[in-house]
């Protein structure tokens, strides 16, 4: 029979010499990164779901995450380190250094490969930057996903500056400039509040005006998502409301589909129609909290934000419920709403399994509505002008109106704003002055890298919700690249893989490997069809999230519409 003694005795056997560690196992805090890391944070909060706000601090400071800082962070915010590490490694923007490693040089340009940049001579820049700086150990230059920016194609990123349609000599003057600002809003707080602005959201929060009056204007509309789902936006409202609070609500502001800019233009010129609307939705749900998650690829965007919101918050605006901006960090996975929560709570971006959904287990396991920014810029001119008037637009029975994020081979890319049920060759006629010199159009892409790929016989049909499916296509965020008989279908194909193959989570592995060996495939001279047919079928069928699920999409588009390309 075992004594108390025996057990004590037994309970912790010791090593070598049988004195104990001087030391914990595992990294050790650095007194100096400590402190480094104390200054920086100062005041702020250190709650859990603030790591990569953190974590863009010390990354802005210093240029890069030393595995010391990150030990010091993990200390003060009393996290395991394997929590900070992995949190930290998911995200692009962050560059983690371990011991023994050289930190990156102190700029970074980033040469967007995405199609539309691609179409317009984005490798051939990205090749004579690597030339000219290549090896250098001031300038780092990488090939880096779409920048939001696509009507200016070819695009790079200059540390967070963005320089459009680049050139090696813009590059070097950038370089040298090395500019970071706020944009300058194209309608500030007393501008827009000067011409009626925030009139609906006053009357809503001194009881002028019924929640259930407000939800009838959207929902009379037809107003839906316009982040890509669709989903109607007045019966998601109603969803949330119906759940049991407290609320809490989120602005999907990561708009990382490749052809997509359509929320950064609406930003720039009205940042305040979406606040109101984002603030009357909120109240609508009677969420305490509103998180604005901006793609970090929009620096001069969140500056600005930053400080039209003080403006709102002083104004008395924002009583019915708090603002936060949080900040991406480079991964277009975040753009998939359970993937968003995941990051505003800090953690990679991995999609969530449904049921349950957000609108019932969303963020900080509250009901959440989330909503694209887009989505909200609408509310004020709905409830303000009526439904009918909202309605009272559109083609072949569609109704409302659309805005198109237009790039690619035509005169004049950019936001379209164009009735509901428009097609493509009346987009590129009526609204971007035309084909390119020179170009035929052949073919186009209607929602983005994840909507397929069809081709010019196929250009009248009306580009919205729930038209395309029977051809395996879908409009979703309403980005249309538009491509010519220079482009080669084979290729473009592969372009938008390559994307997918980067931007994986690599939480399932039909996505994970799934992209993977289809780039394998897809850049032999000749395509094995029916296996890459059987690859993408898996990938379709087994992925966790729209990611994996589209993927295959464009590559099943070419191999149907576009054999001449293959062959």
């Amino acid at each position: 029979m075992s004594t108390s003694a025996d057990i004590r005795k037994h309970a912790q056997p010791r090593k070598g010499n049988g004195r104990p560690r001087p030391t914990p196992k595992g990294r050790q805090l650095e007194p100096q990164a400590l402190a480094e890391v104390q200054a920086l944070l100062g005041e702020r909060s250190r709650q859990r779901d603030l790591l990569i706000e953190h974590l863009h601090l010390i990354q802005d400071k210093y240029g890069h995450l030393s595995a010391a800082h990150l030990a010091a962070l993990a200390y003060e915010m009393k996290l395991a380190q394997a929590e900070v590490y992995e949190v930290a490694t998911f995200y692009a923007h962050f560059d983690v250094v371990r011991e023994g490693e050289y930190a990156p040089p102190p700029v970074t340009v980033r040469v967007c490969d995405s199609l539309s940049c691609e179409l317009f001579g984005s490798a051939e820049l990205l090749k004579s930057l690597e030339a000219k700086h290549g090896g250098k150990s001031k300038v780092r230059v990488l090939r880096a996903p779409c920048m939001g920016a696509c009507d200016r194609a070819p695009v790079c990123a200059v540390g967070h500056d963005q320089v459009f349609k680049a050139t090696p000599a813009s590059i070097d003057r950038a370089l040298a400039r090395h500019d970071h600002h706020a944009a300058k809003p194209g309608k500030d707080f007393q501008a827009y509040s000067a011409d009626g602005g925030y009139k609906i959201l006053r009357e809503a929060l001194d009881s002028k005006r019924t929640r259930d009056e407000i939800i009838k204007a959207v929902d009379d509309s037809g107003l839906r998502g316009m982040g890509g789902a669709g989903f109607p936006t007045g019966r998601k409202w109603q969803l949330v409301r119906k759940e049991p609070g407290p609320r809490l609500m989120c602005v999907n502001g990561d708009e990382g589909e490749p052809g997509t800019f359509k929320d950064r233009y609406y930003l720039e010129i009205d940042p305040h129609r979406f606040l109101e609307g984002m603030l009357i939705a909120a109240w609508i749900v009677e969420a305490a909290d509103v998180y604005i998650y901006l793609r970090d690829e929009y620096p001069q965007i969140r500056a600005m934000l930053r400080t039209e919101i003080a403006k709102v918050e002083a104004a008395g605006l924002t009583r019915a419920t708090r603002v936060h901006l949080r900040r991406g960090a480079g991964a277009y996975i975040c753009g998939e709403e359970s993937a968003m929560i995941e990051s505003i709570e800090g953690k990679r971006g991995l999609p969530r399994h449904r049921p349950p959904y957000v609108a019932q287990v969303g963020l900080f396991g509250r009901p959440t509505l989330v909503q694209n920014v887009e989505t909200l810029w609408w509310v004020r001119d709905l409830v303000e002008k009526g439904a009918a008037w909202f309605a009272g637009h559109g083609r072949r029975d569609r109704k409302g109106l659309r805005s198109f994020s237009v790039s690619g081979r035509v005169k004049n890319p950019g936001v379209k704003l164009a009735p509901a049920g428009v097609t493509v060759r009346e987009l590129i006629e009526e609204f971007s002055g035309g084909m390119l010199e020179g170009h035929t159009f052949k073919g186009y892409l209607p929602g983005g890298a994840s909507g397929g790929i069809l081709p010019a016989a196929m250009g009248d049909l009306a580009l919205d919700f729930g038209t395309l499916e029977q051809y395996g296509c879908f409009v979703g965020s309403h980005a249309v690249v538009i491509l010519s008989d220079k482009d080669n279908m084979k290729d473009v194909a592969l372009n938008l893989m390559r994307f997918f193959e980067d931007e994986s989570c690599g939480q399932c592995t039909p996505c994970r490997v799934g992209t993977e060996k289809a780039v394998k495939l897809m850049a032999r001279p000749k395509w094995d069809e029916p296996l890459i047919q059987e690859l993408s079928q898996a990938m379709t069928d087994a992925s966790i999230c729209g990611l994996g699920q589209a993927a295959a999409n464009p590559v099943k588009s070419v191999l149907k519409h576009f054999r001449g390309d293959v062959q």
